[in-house]
Protein backbone atom coordinates (compact mmCIF):
# COMPACT_ATOMS: atom_id res chain seq x y z
CA UNK A 1 0.00 0.00 0.00
CA UNK A 2 2.75 2.21 0.77
CA UNK A 3 4.68 1.22 -2.52
CA UNK A 4 1.39 2.22 -4.31
CA UNK A 5 0.76 5.65 -2.41
CA UNK A 6 4.21 6.77 -3.41
CA UNK A 7 3.01 5.92 -7.36
CA UNK A 8 0.65 7.82 -7.53
CA UNK A 9 2.08 10.49 -5.83
CA UNK A 10 4.65 10.34 -8.58
CA UNK A 11 2.35 10.27 -11.59
CA UNK A 12 0.48 13.14 -9.76
CA UNK A 13 3.74 15.41 -9.93
CA UNK A 14 4.66 14.35 -13.21
CA UNK A 15 0.92 15.50 -14.40
CA UNK A 16 0.91 18.91 -12.96
CA UNK A 17 4.90 18.81 -14.12
CA UNK A 18 3.66 18.60 -18.18
CA UNK A 19 0.96 20.74 -17.27
CA UNK A 20 2.98 23.85 -16.04
CA UNK A 21 5.12 22.90 -19.13
CA UNK A 22 2.35 22.81 -21.71
CA UNK A 23 1.35 26.29 -20.03
CA UNK A 24 4.27 28.17 -20.12
CA UNK A 25 4.90 27.13 -23.55
CA UNK A 26 1.20 28.53 -24.34
CA UNK A 27 1.40 31.50 -22.75
CA UNK A 28 4.84 32.15 -23.83
CA UNK A 29 3.86 31.83 -27.61
CA UNK A 30 0.81 34.42 -27.26
CA UNK A 31 3.24 36.46 -24.99
CA UNK A 32 5.60 36.61 -28.09
CA UNK A 33 6.37 39.66 -29.84
CA UNK A 34 5.14 39.13 -33.31
CA UNK A 35 6.90 38.17 -36.23
CA UNK A 36 8.40 41.61 -37.96
CA UNK A 37 6.43 42.47 -41.05
CA UNK A 38 7.56 42.35 -44.36
CA UNK A 39 9.31 45.25 -45.55
CA UNK A 40 7.01 47.07 -48.27
CA UNK A 41 9.24 49.10 -50.82
CA UNK A 42 7.37 51.52 -52.76
CA UNK A 43 7.73 51.50 -56.99
CA UNK A 44 6.19 54.14 -58.97
CA UNK A 45 4.44 53.56 -62.19
CA UNK A 46 3.49 56.09 -64.87
CA UNK A 47 0.57 54.35 -66.78
CA UNK A 48 -1.52 55.45 -69.44
CA UNK A 49 -5.18 55.19 -69.35
CA UNK A 50 -5.08 51.44 -71.50
CA UNK A 51 -6.61 48.16 -71.00
CA UNK A 52 -2.31 47.00 -69.90
CA UNK A 53 -3.18 49.11 -66.81
CA UNK A 54 -5.60 46.66 -65.70
CA UNK A 55 -3.34 43.97 -63.81
CA UNK A 56 -1.46 46.44 -62.78
CA UNK A 57 -4.51 48.35 -60.73
CA UNK A 58 -6.08 44.68 -59.45
CA UNK A 59 -2.73 44.17 -57.81
CA UNK A 60 -2.92 47.16 -55.89
CA UNK A 61 -6.32 47.39 -55.24
CA UNK A 62 -6.37 43.90 -53.89
CA UNK A 63 -3.56 43.91 -52.00
CA UNK A 64 -1.36 41.57 -54.28
CA UNK A 65 1.57 43.84 -53.84
CA UNK A 66 2.08 44.32 -50.67
CA UNK A 67 1.77 40.62 -50.08
CA UNK A 68 4.82 40.31 -52.37
CA UNK A 69 6.77 43.61 -50.69
CA UNK A 70 5.97 46.19 -52.92
CA UNK A 71 3.68 49.48 -52.66
CA UNK A 72 2.70 50.11 -56.11
CA UNK A 73 2.60 53.96 -57.08
CA UNK A 74 0.09 54.00 -59.89
CA UNK A 75 0.42 57.33 -61.84
CA UNK A 76 -1.88 57.78 -64.74
CA UNK A 77 -1.10 60.53 -67.89
CA UNK A 78 -3.83 61.13 -70.44
CA UNK A 79 -0.95 61.38 -73.07
CA UNK A 80 2.83 60.17 -73.56
CA UNK A 81 4.77 63.22 -73.66
CA UNK A 82 2.61 63.75 -70.58
CA UNK A 83 3.74 60.52 -68.71
CA UNK A 84 7.83 61.22 -70.37
CA UNK A 85 7.50 64.46 -68.39
CA UNK A 86 7.02 62.87 -65.62
CA UNK A 87 9.51 60.32 -66.14
CA UNK A 88 12.25 62.83 -67.23
CA UNK A 89 11.66 64.95 -64.01
CA UNK A 90 12.58 61.50 -62.03
CA UNK A 91 8.84 61.37 -60.56
CA UNK A 92 8.44 57.64 -61.49
CA UNK A 93 10.80 54.45 -61.23
CA UNK A 94 8.88 52.70 -64.40
CA UNK A 95 6.47 52.87 -67.21
CA UNK A 96 4.23 51.74 -69.58
CA UNK A 97 6.27 52.55 -72.71
CA UNK A 98 6.31 51.43 -76.29
CA UNK A 99 9.35 50.64 -78.31
CA UNK A 100 9.65 54.07 -80.11
CA UNK A 101 9.85 55.40 -76.90
CA UNK A 102 12.60 53.13 -75.72
CA UNK A 103 14.50 54.21 -79.07
CA UNK A 104 14.18 57.60 -78.25
CA UNK A 105 15.40 57.19 -74.20
CA UNK A 106 18.55 55.55 -75.35
CA UNK A 107 19.11 57.91 -78.27
CA UNK A 108 18.84 60.76 -75.51
CA UNK A 109 21.49 59.11 -73.69
CA UNK A 110 18.65 57.69 -70.96
CA UNK A 111 19.90 54.24 -70.10
CA UNK A 112 16.25 52.70 -70.15
CA UNK A 113 15.69 48.45 -70.51
CA UNK A 114 12.03 46.98 -71.13
CA UNK A 115 11.73 44.47 -68.42
CA UNK A 116 8.54 43.02 -70.21
CA UNK A 117 6.29 43.17 -72.66
CA UNK A 118 2.63 44.39 -71.74
CA UNK A 119 -1.07 43.88 -73.00
CA UNK A 120 -1.87 46.70 -74.73
CA UNK A 121 -4.35 47.52 -77.97
CA UNK A 122 -4.57 49.93 -80.42
CA UNK A 123 -7.13 50.21 -83.16
CA UNK A 124 -7.51 52.14 -85.83
CA UNK A 125 -11.05 53.81 -86.07
CA UNK A 126 -13.15 55.93 -88.90
CA UNK A 127 -16.49 57.26 -89.19
CA UNK A 128 -15.81 57.92 -92.67
CA UNK A 129 -18.74 55.74 -94.85
CA UNK A 130 -16.42 56.12 -98.02
CA UNK A 131 -13.34 54.17 -96.00
CA UNK A 132 -14.17 50.42 -95.54
CA UNK A 133 -10.54 49.35 -95.64
CA UNK A 134 -7.36 50.03 -94.69
CA UNK A 135 -6.55 50.90 -98.65
CA UNK A 136 -9.18 53.31 -98.54
CA UNK A 137 -7.48 56.12 -96.46
CA UNK A 138 -5.44 56.99 -99.39
CA UNK A 139 -5.53 60.73 -99.41
CA UNK A 140 -7.24 60.81 -96.25
CA UNK A 141 -6.47 62.41 -92.58
CA UNK A 142 -5.53 60.59 -89.89
CA UNK A 143 -5.10 61.17 -86.17
CA UNK A 144 -1.74 60.25 -84.39
CA UNK A 145 0.54 61.10 -81.92
CA UNK A 146 3.81 61.55 -83.97
CA UNK A 147 6.90 59.91 -83.07
CA UNK A 148 5.28 57.25 -80.96
CA UNK A 149 4.01 53.85 -81.45
CA UNK A 150 0.97 55.12 -82.77
CA UNK A 151 2.55 56.34 -85.65
CA UNK A 152 4.40 53.17 -86.08
CA UNK A 153 1.65 51.22 -85.59
CA UNK A 154 -0.43 52.96 -88.59
CA UNK A 155 3.04 52.63 -90.74
CA UNK A 156 2.66 48.91 -90.28
CA UNK A 157 -0.98 48.94 -90.79
CA UNK A 158 -0.56 50.58 -93.92
CA UNK A 159 2.56 48.51 -95.28
CA UNK A 160 -0.03 45.95 -94.86
CA UNK A 161 -2.22 47.26 -97.26
CA UNK A 162 0.00 48.33 -100.02
CA UNK A 163 -0.21 51.89 -98.37
CA UNK A 164 2.67 54.46 -97.04
CA UNK A 165 2.38 57.19 -94.61
CA UNK A 166 3.08 59.61 -97.84
CA UNK A 167 0.12 58.34 -98.70
CA UNK A 168 -2.31 60.15 -95.74
CA UNK A 169 -2.17 62.79 -94.01
CA UNK A 170 -1.84 63.36 -90.78
CA UNK A 171 -3.51 65.51 -87.97
CA UNK A 172 -1.05 65.24 -84.41
CA UNK A 173 -2.96 65.13 -81.13
CA UNK A 174 -1.03 63.97 -78.58
CA UNK A 175 -4.32 63.37 -76.35
CA UNK A 176 -6.41 60.37 -76.08
CA UNK A 177 -9.76 62.16 -75.44
CA UNK A 178 -8.95 64.39 -77.82
CA UNK A 179 -8.86 62.43 -80.11
CA UNK A 180 -11.84 60.87 -80.10
CA UNK A 181 -13.88 63.58 -79.74
CA UNK A 182 -12.12 64.96 -82.93
CA UNK A 183 -13.33 62.00 -85.11
CA UNK A 184 -16.91 61.93 -83.83
CA UNK A 185 -17.32 65.37 -84.87
CA UNK A 186 -15.98 64.76 -88.12
CA UNK A 187 -12.57 66.46 -87.78
CA UNK A 188 -10.30 63.78 -89.54
CA UNK A 189 -11.42 60.23 -91.31
CA UNK A 190 -9.65 58.10 -89.40
CA UNK A 191 -7.91 57.81 -85.29
CA UNK A 192 -5.69 55.34 -84.34
CA UNK A 193 -6.69 55.00 -80.05
CA UNK A 194 -6.55 52.57 -76.96
CA UNK A 195 -9.32 51.10 -74.87
CA UNK A 196 -11.04 52.44 -73.58
CA UNK A 197 -11.87 54.88 -76.29
CA UNK A 198 -12.28 51.89 -78.36
CA UNK A 199 -15.49 50.91 -77.24
CA UNK A 200 -16.37 54.25 -76.22
CA UNK A 201 -15.94 55.54 -79.82
CA UNK A 202 -17.83 52.12 -81.28
CA UNK A 203 -20.48 52.49 -79.27
CA UNK A 204 -20.93 56.53 -80.73
CA UNK A 205 -21.13 54.50 -84.06
CA UNK A 206 -17.25 54.43 -85.29
CA UNK A 207 -15.73 51.46 -86.94
CA UNK A 208 -12.85 48.99 -86.49
CA UNK A 209 -10.45 49.21 -89.32
CA UNK A 210 -7.69 47.43 -87.92
CA UNK A 211 -6.09 46.67 -84.49
CA UNK A 212 -2.56 45.76 -83.43
CA UNK A 213 -3.78 42.30 -82.72
CA UNK A 214 -5.22 41.94 -86.43
CA UNK A 215 -1.82 43.36 -87.69
CA UNK A 216 0.31 41.38 -85.60
CA UNK A 217 2.22 44.21 -84.16
CA UNK A 218 2.89 44.42 -80.28
CA UNK A 219 4.74 47.56 -79.50
CA UNK A 220 3.67 47.46 -75.80
CA UNK A 221 6.45 47.26 -73.40
CA UNK A 222 7.10 47.90 -69.48
CA UNK A 223 10.64 49.92 -68.61
CA UNK A 224 12.84 50.87 -65.93
CA UNK A 225 15.92 52.99 -66.36
CA UNK A 226 18.99 51.16 -65.28
CA UNK A 227 19.31 52.97 -62.63
CA UNK A 228 16.14 51.90 -60.65
CA UNK A 229 16.60 48.20 -61.67
CA UNK A 230 20.35 47.99 -59.75
CA UNK A 231 18.36 50.11 -56.75
CA UNK A 232 14.74 48.28 -56.45
CA UNK A 233 15.73 44.92 -58.79
CA UNK A 234 13.41 42.87 -56.01
CA UNK A 235 10.77 45.27 -55.62
CA UNK A 236 10.61 45.10 -59.66
CA UNK A 237 10.21 40.80 -59.44
CA UNK A 238 8.01 41.46 -56.34
CA UNK A 239 5.98 43.70 -58.74
CA UNK A 240 5.79 40.66 -61.41
CA UNK A 241 5.19 38.56 -58.91
CA UNK A 242 1.83 40.96 -57.80
CA UNK A 243 1.00 41.04 -61.37
CA UNK A 244 0.57 37.08 -62.16
CA UNK A 245 -1.44 36.71 -58.88
CA UNK A 246 -3.35 39.67 -60.37
CA UNK A 247 -3.76 37.96 -63.56
CA UNK A 248 -4.76 34.43 -62.10
CA UNK A 249 -7.35 36.69 -59.67
CA UNK A 250 -9.33 37.71 -63.20
CA UNK A 251 -9.44 34.57 -64.51
CA UNK A 252 -10.52 33.30 -61.06
CA UNK A 253 -13.44 36.00 -61.05
CA UNK A 254 -16.51 37.45 -62.28
CA UNK A 255 -15.84 40.53 -64.50
CA UNK A 256 -18.60 41.63 -62.31
CA UNK A 257 -16.60 42.01 -59.19
CA UNK A 258 -13.68 43.91 -60.11
CA UNK A 259 -15.25 46.15 -63.10
CA UNK A 260 -15.85 49.60 -61.08
CA UNK A 261 -12.30 49.30 -60.32
CA UNK A 262 -11.48 49.53 -64.23
CA UNK A 263 -14.38 52.02 -65.03
CA UNK A 264 -13.30 53.99 -62.03
CA UNK A 265 -9.13 54.04 -62.83
CA UNK A 266 -9.00 53.16 -66.38
CA UNK A 267 -11.78 55.92 -67.50
CA UNK A 268 -14.41 54.07 -68.82
CA UNK A 269 -18.13 55.63 -68.74
CA UNK A 270 -20.54 53.84 -66.56
CA UNK A 271 -22.77 53.85 -69.31
CA UNK A 272 -20.93 51.30 -71.10
CA UNK A 273 -20.25 48.99 -68.14
CA UNK A 274 -22.17 46.04 -69.97
CA UNK A 275 -20.08 46.48 -73.01
CA UNK A 276 -16.97 45.97 -71.61
CA UNK A 277 -14.87 43.56 -72.35
CA UNK A 278 -11.95 42.67 -70.22
CA UNK A 279 -8.99 40.72 -72.16
CA UNK A 280 -7.72 37.60 -71.38
CA UNK A 281 -4.63 38.38 -70.02
CA UNK A 282 -1.60 35.68 -69.69
CA UNK A 283 1.30 35.99 -66.86
CA UNK A 284 4.36 38.29 -68.03
CA UNK A 285 6.36 37.70 -70.21
CA UNK A 286 9.69 39.14 -72.33
CA UNK A 287 9.46 41.20 -74.92
CA UNK A 288 10.03 39.78 -78.31
CA UNK A 289 13.23 40.72 -79.83
CA UNK A 290 12.20 40.66 -83.70
CA UNK A 291 9.69 43.27 -82.56
CA UNK A 292 12.21 45.28 -81.40
CA UNK A 293 14.46 45.41 -83.92
CA UNK A 294 11.25 46.27 -86.40
CA UNK A 295 10.57 49.19 -84.35
CA UNK A 296 13.92 50.54 -84.39
CA UNK A 297 14.67 50.04 -87.92
CA UNK A 298 11.14 52.16 -88.32
CA UNK A 299 13.20 54.80 -85.77
CA UNK A 300 16.24 54.75 -87.89
CA UNK A 301 13.61 55.34 -91.36
CA UNK A 302 12.24 58.69 -88.77
CA UNK A 303 16.20 59.71 -87.96
CA UNK A 304 14.58 59.38 -84.18
CA UNK A 305 17.15 56.87 -83.76
CA UNK A 306 21.01 57.25 -85.28
CA UNK A 307 22.93 55.51 -82.07
CA UNK A 308 24.30 52.00 -83.14
CA UNK A 309 21.56 50.06 -80.37
CA UNK A 310 20.61 46.62 -80.94
CA UNK A 311 17.60 44.79 -79.22
CA UNK A 312 19.55 43.38 -76.87
CA UNK A 313 20.61 46.50 -75.44
CA UNK A 314 17.60 47.21 -74.39
CA UNK A 315 16.27 44.33 -72.54
CA UNK A 316 17.18 43.61 -69.06
CA UNK A 317 17.06 40.19 -67.52
CA UNK A 318 15.90 41.52 -63.85
CA UNK A 319 13.00 38.95 -64.26
CA UNK A 320 13.16 37.24 -67.47
CA UNK A 321 16.38 36.39 -69.49
CA UNK A 322 17.11 38.03 -72.73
Amino acid sequence: MLLLSMMVVVIAALAVGCGSKNNTNTESSEGAAPEAAKEVTSLSLGLLPSIDAIPFIIAHEQGFDKNHGVDLDIQTFKSAKDRDVAFQAGKLDGLSADLVAISIYNEAGLDVKITSTTFGEFDLLTGNESIQDLKDLKGKTVILSKNTSTQYTVAMMLKQAGLTEADITVTEVPQIPTRLELLKNNKADAAILPEPFVTMGKTSGLRVLSSTLTAGVNPFVLAFPQTAIDAKAEAIRSMYAAYDEAVAYMKSHEQSEYIDLVIKEVGYPETLKDEIKVPDYVPAYQVDVKEVEAAFAWAREKGLLSKNISAEDVISDVQFKK
